[in-house]
C-alpha cells in the first residue's frame, strides 16, 4: 500500500445500489480510510462536483456507469469536460460497465478524461490495478 492510498476520495456513480455496496466493500478493504460518496444519478454527482470550492476536495477517482436513466455516463463526461470541473487532471475517471459492446469501449477511449474501461463486476484485482496496489 502506498501513502497516496490514505484518505483517498472516491465517487461511485451508478444507478444500482448493489453495485454501490460491492464497490464500497472492496474499496474499504483495499484503502486506508477512503472517503467514498455514492450517487444514484449523474446530475447529483455533477452538482456535488460543481460545489466543491477547494481543489484538494475533488475526488481522486470516479467510477462511472454509462447506462443510466435521465443523464447517462456519456452525458456526464460531456458536462464534466465542458464545465472544466478538473482543469488540472487530478481525477482519474474509470468507466465501469456491464456493456460488452466494442463501440462503448472505443467511445470511452475518445474521452481524454477517461483512464480506462472496466467491465463489471468490480472485484479486488481490478481495484488493485486502479489503485496501483501490488
Amino acid at each position: 500500500m502506498t501513502v497516496s492510498n490514505i484518505h483517498t476520495k472516491v465517487f461511485c456513480i451508478d444507478d444500482d445500489d448493489i453495485n454501490h455496496y460491492i464497490s464500497q466493500k472492496y474499496i474499504n478493504s483495499l484503502l486506508i480510510n477512503p472517503k467514498i460518496k455514492t450517487f444514484i444519478n449523474c446530475e447529483d454527482a455533477i452538482f456535488e462536483l460543481l460545489n466543491i470550492d477547494n481543489f484538494d476536495e475533488l475526488p481522486d477517482y470516479i467510477f462511472l456507469d454509462i447506462n443510466m436513466p435521465v443523464m447517462n455516463g456519456w452525458d456526464f463526461l460531456d458536462v464534466f469536460d465542458r464545465m472544466r470541473i478538473d482543469p488540472f487532471g487530478k481525477i482519474e475517471i474509470y468507466i465501469v460497465s456491464s456493456s460488452v459492446f466494442a463501440e462503448d469501449i472505443d467511445k470511452s477511449r475518445s474521452y481524454p478524461t477517461v483512464k480506462e474501461f472496466i467491465s463489471k463486476p468490480l472485484n479486488q484485482e481490478k481495484l488493485k490495478h486502479v489503485f496501483k496496489i501490488n
